[in-house]
């Protein structure tokens, strides 16, 4: 069993300048000297969690955690209408972690990250192998059409009085037809010049994403919605930004491409109950990338539990050895 280290809060933050108006809010942890590591968060549009880690040996590592574009302490926030969403996409993310990685003089750094953030692990890790050191995924994800499609639309079967209010807010025109034009609706409300307008699209696109947590095994009441006002509706923008444009992904484009991580060890941890992102996408990934390993929990779902947790831990500790 691994155990937790002692609260270790950041020796360094920073913001680094993108040049085209953004600015990334970064933060450094552990020993200077250490092992780069570096934690990409979900969502998309989370952020960092404002918290110690303890997951990380202070000693051993060199941990850095940052906000994404549009949201947590990055600048400017997607809650303002007036933040450009056009230069929130994958690409521009991708480069985001390589001019962090370059501002930061690292040569090569171990790569963890849940949900959204493994598919921006995973995006950044096949354009830039030679830049990664190893892979941490929980709850893998790869944004692709199918596993949009379930998470905003085929869970319905489960919770369908949750998703007609989630439906609502959308034209009946778009409710049934092409899932990235019914999150496109939901983009456009939360870029209204109305804050209730984004006040409302937030409430009801959270209210869903806690309901879909709320059927699995160690689901938390709530989770998605408990956070203060501007954070919801920045996250649900890049959220309805980011999904409604499929990501700028080809279809199954990560699962195709899973070739370029060869050579690159990983560690996949999955709950079989995972209500947002079905197991299948791990399994399917694991296939395809003779280097990772994968570890299903039967006990758990996108929100986890102590063993997929003690499992995420001891990977962390694993990579210490790892040269």
């Amino acid at each position: 069993m691994a155990d937790l280290h002692p609260p270790t809060g950041p020796y360094d933050t920073g913001f680094l300048d993108t040049g085209d108006g953004n600015r990334l809010y970064y933060e450094q942890l552990g020993h200077p000297e250490g092992r780069p590591a570096l934690y990409v968060h979900g969502g998309p549009g989370a952020g960092t969690p404002d918290r110690p880690t303890r997951a990380w040996d202070p000693q051993h590592w060199r941990l850095v955690r940052y906000d994404q574009r549009n949201c947590g302490r990055s600048t400017p926030h997607a809650s303002d209408p007036a933040a450009d969403m056009a230069l929130n996409t994958l690409p521009h993310l991708i480069e985001d972690i390589e001019r962090l990685r370059e501002h930061l003089g690292v040569e090569r750094w171990l790569l963890n990250g849940a949900s959204w953030g493994s598919t921006l692990i995973l995006a950044y890790a096949q354009q830039y192998p030679e830049r990664v050191t190893g892979i941490i995924i929980q709850a893998v994800t790869t944004t692709r059409r199918t596993e949009t499609e379930w998470l905003y639309r085929g869970n319905r079967l489960f919770r369908p009085e949750a998703w007609d209010r989630f439906a609502a807010l959308v034209p009946a025109a778009d409710r049934d037809g092409d899932i990235y034009r019914f999150l496109l609706r939901y983009a456009e409300l939360t870029e209204s010049p109305d804050r209730e307008v984004r006040v409302r699209a937030a409430d009801a696109w959270l209210a869903w994403e806690d309901a879909v947590i709320s059927a699995e095994p160690n689901g938390i009441p709530g989770m998605y919605s408990a956070r203060e006002q501007d954070a919801r509706i920045a996250f649900v923008r890049i959220c309805a930004h980011v999904f409604g444009h499929g990501a700028w992904l080809a279809e199954d484009q990560l699962l195709r491409d899973a070739h370029r991580l060869a050579g690159i060890p990983g560690r996949l941890v999955h709950g079989r109950h995972d209500m947002g992102s079905p197991v299948q996408t791990a399994w399917e990934l694991a296939k395809r990338w003779p280097d990772a390993r994968l570890q299903i929990f039967d006990d758990s779902g996108h929100v986890g539990g102590e063993a997929m947790r003690q499992a995420a831990l001891q990977a962390v500790e694993d990579f210490k050895h790892l040269t």
